[in-house]
C-alpha cells in the first residue's frame, strides 16, 4: 500500500486532510523528518521534509501539491477541478505566495517552535506577517461575498489550501477576527471531519 509520511504541521496536515477527505489507499505514518526519521526519509525526499508519498515500487512524491493532485487522480477525484485548473492555480499560488505565507508565519513562529529551547521570536518576520494579512484578509473576504466556495459552486483542493494556515489561528493569534465571510467559509470547511480532525485515530 502507498504510504504517506507525515507530521502535525501545517503542510503535512493539509495532505493527510485531503487524503482522508478524498478516502485514498493510503497506510499513514507520521515520522520526526528533522529527528530520528531523517535519514529514513531522506531517500524519499532530499529535503527532509513531510509530507512525502511512497508508492509501492519505492518511487516518491513530496510537496503537498504535488501529492493532492496525485491523490485526486489515483481516486479519480475531480477536488482539483482539471477542467477550472487556470482559477485552482491562481488560488495555490496566492495561497503558498501570500495568504499562507502570512499566516504560516504565525503558526511557525507561535505554535511549530514555542517549545524548542533557545527558540527567540522573529519579531520582525511577525511583523511582517501581520502587515501583510492585513491586506490579504480584506481581498479573501470580498472574494467570498455571496459565495460558498473559491472557485465554482463546489468546495475544492483551492478552499482546503487557502485554508491552510487557519486551523492554527487561535493558537497562534493570526488576526482574522471582523472577517465575517471567511468566518462562514472556514465554518462550512470545519463541518468536514476530514478537515476538522485530520489526524483522529493516527498517531
Amino acid at each position: 500500500m502507498r504510504r504517506l509520511y507525515y507530521t502535525h504541521n501545517i503542510n503535512p496536515r493539509v495532505a493527510v486532510a485531503t487524503a482522508r477527505y478524498l478516502k485514498a489507499p493510503v497506510e499513514f505514518i507520521r515520522i520526526q523528518p528533522k529527528g530520528a526519521d531523517e535519514e529514513m526519509i531522506r531517500p524519499f525526499n532530499p529535503n527532509t521534509l513531510a509530507p512525502v508519498l511512497v508508492e509501492d515500487d519505492g518511487t516518491s512524491l513530496w510537496e503537498t501539491d504535488a501529492i493532492t493532485l496525485r491523490l485526486a487522480k489515483l481516486t479519480g477525484s475531480d477536488f482539483w477541478q482539471t477542467d477550472r485548473l487556470d482559477e485552482m492555480l491562481q488560488w495555490v499560488s496566492w495561497s503558498a505566495h501570500h495568504f499562507t505565507r502570512a499566516g504560516g508565519t504565525y503558526a511557525f513562529e507561535n505554535v511549530t517552535m514555542v517549545n524548542v529551547p533557545g527558540w527567540t521570536r522573529n519579531v520582525a518576520a511577525l511583523a511582517e506577517a501581520e502587515a501583510d494579512l492585513r491586506q490579504l484578509g480584506p481581498i479573501l473576504d470580498r472574494v467570498l461575498a455571496g459565495r460558498d466556495w473559491l472557485v465554482g459552486s463546489r468546495l475544492s483542493y483551492a478552499d482546503f489550501r487557502v485554508a491552510t494556515a487557519l486551523p492554527f489561528a487561535e493558537a497562534a493569534g493570526i488576526p482574522i477576527d471582523g472577517y465575517g465571510n471567511i468566518r462562514r467559509w472556514y465554518d462550512r470547511l470545519n463541518q468536514l471531519e476530514a478537515w476538522r480532525e485530520p489526524f483522529a485515530g493516527l498517531a
